[in-house]
């Protein structure tokens, strides 16, 4: 698609791919959920275009993102993540994604679906801002606090107000499109 207009972040084919398929883009499945929070988790202090490059690296070393899986990985398979020189080699990053694939399946316990629990906190409805320019798009909002707080008192990890935001617009459930990107909602 060219000659197409898109938010200013979207400067390259792998972003534009990102963008025009996913990105603000409602979705209620569970494993997708979960593979946007470990994503976005593994972006703390780093760019999105990284952990895209990375994506297919993180689907095959976590069982392409099965959280059931995940939630019984050992200190062996840790340590095989930990060594994996295809991605990011943090160790309380490595930690969280098997503690939260746990948080989530007990939230899944609890209300039936993550999915169910995370668009409670909006009544099941996208909130779909009127931005005009990316300088507009906060970095968090009273929304993603609310939702960090409670997911940090369900024990999830990398889940502050920032990541929360932009892992709510990876999964829809906030559309920041900017008014001139093709997206865009009027």
């Amino acid at each position: 698609m060219k000659n197409i207009q898109r938010c200013d972040w979207s400067k390259n084919e792998v972003l534009n791919k990102y963008h025009d398929n996913e990105w603000c883009q409602i979705n209620h499945n569970d494993n997708f959920i979960f593979e946007m929070l470990i994503l976005e988790n593994m972006q703390a202090g780093l760019n999105w275009l990284t952990i895209l490059l990375k994506r297919e690296h993180y689907r095959k070393a976590l069982d392409n993102f099965n959280y059931q899986k995940i939630a019984k990985y050992n200190e062996n398979k840790f340590n095989e993540l930990l060594e994996n020189e295809c991605l990011i080699r943090n160790k309380l990053k490595i930690k969280a994604i098997i503690n939260n694939a746990q948080k989530f399946i007990e939230i899944q316990n609890e209300f039936g679906s993550f999915n169910s629990y995370i668009w409670s906190f909006v009544n099941n409805e996208q909130v779909q801002n009127k931005w005009i320019t990316i300088s507009e798009i906060p970095a968090q909002t009273e929304l993603s606090v609310i939702i960090s707080n409670n997911l940090k008192k369900r024990g999830f990890k990398f889940v502050g107000p920032v990541i929360v935001y932009s892992f709510l617009q990876a999964i829809g459930i906030i559309d920041d499109h900017i008014s001139i990107c093709f997206k865009y909602e009027k």
